[in-house]
């Protein structure tokens, strides 16, 4: 039974007042529930777009400067820490200088030098004086610099030297042995005043981790020293050691004529010392003139101690990337890289590939330090070396965006800068996790209102609901309904689409059957068709028993290696690349791929067709892998293998999961073929005896050891490179 329609209402004639009207209705055709969505979502977002960008503005401004301020003083407090320790050991050295028993060594240690140089020494003691250059001196000199020494003009030319170093220095291979070494017994004035002082000069060595104390006369002799190294009696204006920073220190003090002088030099090579050595210098007075100079060896391990505070890294503030370095105004390093000092290895990859030259890289590894080696040459240091003092972010020399304070050290006689930095990743991680939380909250403030919206929407659409009665009329099969549109909004828009659901009713059953059929394509893509059909019914466990399949287990060597230098596009592209092209050669052999791996590739053949020479096409196809992966080396470059096991046997099919389905393979077969594949770490492609067995008139194969296989040794054996 069908229900009257209402008479159509005569057309207006076309009107001003109609065409107000018409433009009015113009609205009347956006929906309501659009309406009020677009009006609360607008003013919520913008509302949260704005009050966002303010915090986050403000607070990534505060977090930043946080950052920068915590470097600065990091900074700040090892400049304090090092000016500190240097005007310490300054004071400290005049109190040395100034005592009688710094004057009273220098006067006896001189008359001894003066002594012996009528003195000799017999043919025995030369040559032990020679065997200690050749083979203790030129060894350690050799290791630091990577050059052959040539001793003949470093071995002693004076008679005192000669038999001090025959005495002090030869017979004491190692260093704390000589230090130890008060009296040589030898009756002379020399070995009286050594003696008589080298306790003390010696706890002064030791208790300020100085490299060595010298005392030097007016002529420029070195008439003591704590560690009677090479340089004991050397004269360092005309000697061998002339060449250094020790010589024009030594000038300068002895022409001070002050008694509170104190010189210190910059760091450099200083041959007798294993490391780049700096000084703290000092005229010594004697009965108001300058009798000597006192010279403590300032090692660059006493610098690294503080800069990097004795390595504690983390516990002093500077994270897991961290670091304050000097820099000298010849832009190289005054102290010890942190990656150095952690990771030599790295340390040279790293420099290298941010620019540092190779042959700069590897003598900061045989001097094992970055001092007087590495260079920092970036702005920071630039700046700093014209006394500027601020922050930057910038490249580091490990090739890290750093963020870097900078600024001169206030030390007399140096050029020294400091630079404290941190990766940017660390130093503004902060700041990353606040951006987030802010992007979070933004983000459930927006979801909250839409959810909002929508509930309100609802309430001004219930109108629809006097649609109800009308669906209840199709419900029950009376389809000649027709509702009057009294309406162009959302509640018009409904009953024209009631009115036309009728008709559409076959159309969208037709669109249901393609999209049947389209699925069942998907489904036989997945898996065979009697486990498609079987699935369709309703089954939720299928599992299908297999005679006589051969299972190969491939995967693909060197490709993880590969893809740490590429893209995840590279990446993938490879793959793919391999793959469509391990799938066309199993097509031709009648291989069935079960599914692919990480980097591998599981496969099989007898499966879902059964095959008599299933061992013979499974060998054949992991021939074909090492092909096209062959084919891929030569087209790229690139040094890609195959390592394959595999074995035939009983194996099991069917569907696994529940949410997410998967068509998978299983059976000692399967875990045989693994374990063959996985029993050894070289390229290759590995048999089962049963593959074997099968095999061996045809291909040529060796013994390639054995696997344990439930407690059972079984043997194993790899496919000949010629019969592949």
């Amino acid at each position: 039974m069908t229900t009257p329609t209402e008479p159509a209402e005569p057309a207006e004639p076309e009107t001003p007042a109609r065409r107000r009207r018409r433009n009015r209705g113009f609205l009347s055709r956006v929906s309501i529930q659009s309406k009020l969505l677009v009006m609360l979502l607008v003013t919520s977002i913008l509302s949260a777009a704005v009050v966002g960008a303010i915090g986050y503005q403000s607070g990534r401004n505060s977090l930043r400067a946080s950052v920068f301020d915590r470097l600065t003083e990091i900074r700040e407090s090892q400049a304090r820490e090092l000016e500190s320790q240097i005007s310490d050991l300054k004071n400290s050295m005049v109190i040395y200088t100034l005592g009688s028993t710094t004057s009273s060594a220098i006067e006896e240690f001189t008359a001894g030098f003066n002594q012996l140089a009528s003195s000799t020494i017999n043919p025995a003691q030369q040559q032990s004086i020679v065997d200690y250059y050749n083979n203790v001196f030129a060894k350690v000199e050799d290791n630091q610099t990577g050059n052959t020494v040539d001793i003949t003009n470093l071995l002693p030319a004076s008679n005192a030297q000669r038999y001090l170093q025959a005495n002090y220095t030869a017979p004491y291979p190692n260093a704390d042995d000589a230090i130890k070494n008060d009296d040589a017994h030898d009756g002379s004035l020399w070995s009286a005043a050594n003696a008589r002082y080298n306790s003390f000069f010696r706890e002064i060595v030791n208790r300020f981790a100085f490299e060595d104390a010298l005392l030097l006369d007016t002529s420029g002799n070195v008439v003591y020293s704590a560690y009677k190294n090479v340089d004991l009696g050397t004269n360092i204006l005309n000697g061998p050691y002339r060449d250094g920073n020790l010589t024009d220190a030594y000038i300068k003090a002895v022409a001070s004529n002050a008694s509170d002088y104190v010189g210190i030099t910059d760091f450099g090579d200083y041959q007798p010392a294993d490391q780049p050595t700096a000084w703290l210098v000092s005229p010594v007075s004697s009965q108001g003139r300058v009798a000597g100079v006192l010279a403590l060896q300032f090692p660059i391990s006493k610098i690294n101690q503080l800069m990097t505070a004795d390595r504690r890294w983390e516990q002093t503030g500077m994270g897991r990337t961290g670091e304050t370095i000097l820099v000298g105004d010849d832009t190289l390093m005054r102290s010890d890289s942190r990656l150095f000092l952690e990771d030599p290895q790295a340390y040279k990859r790293a420099v290298i590939q941010a620019g540092t030259p190779p042959d700069v890289a590897e003598e900061s590894i045989r001097q094992q330090g970055t001092t007087l080696v590495q260079p920092i040459d970036g702005d920071a240091a630039r700046r700093a070396a014209r006394g500027q003092t601020g922050t930057e972010i910038e490249r580091d020399y490990l090739g890290n965006e750093t963020l870097q304070a900078y600024a001169p050290v206030d030390i007399t006689g140096l050029n020294w800068n400091i630079i404290a930095k941190i990766n940017t990743d660390e130093a503004f991680a902060p700041v990353s996790v606040f951006t987030r939380k802010l992007v979070l909250s933004t983000v459930i403030i927006i979801f909250v209102v839409c959810i909002a919206a929508m509930l309100l929407a609802r309430l001004f659409v219930r109108p629809i609901r006097r649609l109800e009665a009308g669906a209840q009329h199709i419900s029950s099969g009376e389809y000649g309904v027709t509702l009057p549109v009294h309406s162009r909004d959302e509640f018009g828009d409904l009953t024209v689409a009631f009115n036309d659901m009728s008709r559409n009713l076959s159309i969208k059953e037709d669109l249901l059957n393609d999209q049947r059929r389209e699925n069942d394509r998907l489904m036989l893509s997945l898996m065979p068709e009697p486990v498609a059909q079987r699935y369709r019914e309703g089954e939720e466990i299928i599992a299908q028993d297999h005679q006589n399949v051969t299972v190969i287990f491939a995967d693909i060597v060197g490709l993880d290696e590969l893809s740490a230098d590429l893209t995840s596009d590279e990446h993938l592209s490879i793959v793919n690349k391999l793959v469509r092209q391990f799938d066309s050669a199993a097509e031709n052999l009648g291989v069935e791929q079960v599914r692919i791996l990480h980097n591998g590739y599981l496969a099989s053949c007898g499966l879902s067709v059964p095959r008599l020479d299933n061992v013979r096409r499974t060998v054949d196809f992991a021939v074909e892998m090492q092909r096209v992966i062959e084919r891929f080396n030569g087209e790229t470059g690139h040094t890609l293998k195959v390592r394959a096991g595999i074995d035939t046997g009983t194996v099991t099919s069917g569907l696994v999961g529940r949410a997410s389905l998967a068509y998978d393979m299983w059976g000692s077969a399967v875990s045989l073929a693994y374990q063959v594949q996985s029993g050894t770490p070289q390229p290759g492609i590995y048999v089962s005896s049963d593959v074997y067995e099968a095999m061996r008139d045809t291909k040529s194969f060796v013994s390639a050891g054995e696997i344990s296989v439930d407690g059972v040794e079984q043997p194993i054996w790899r496919l000949s490179e010629r019969s592949s």
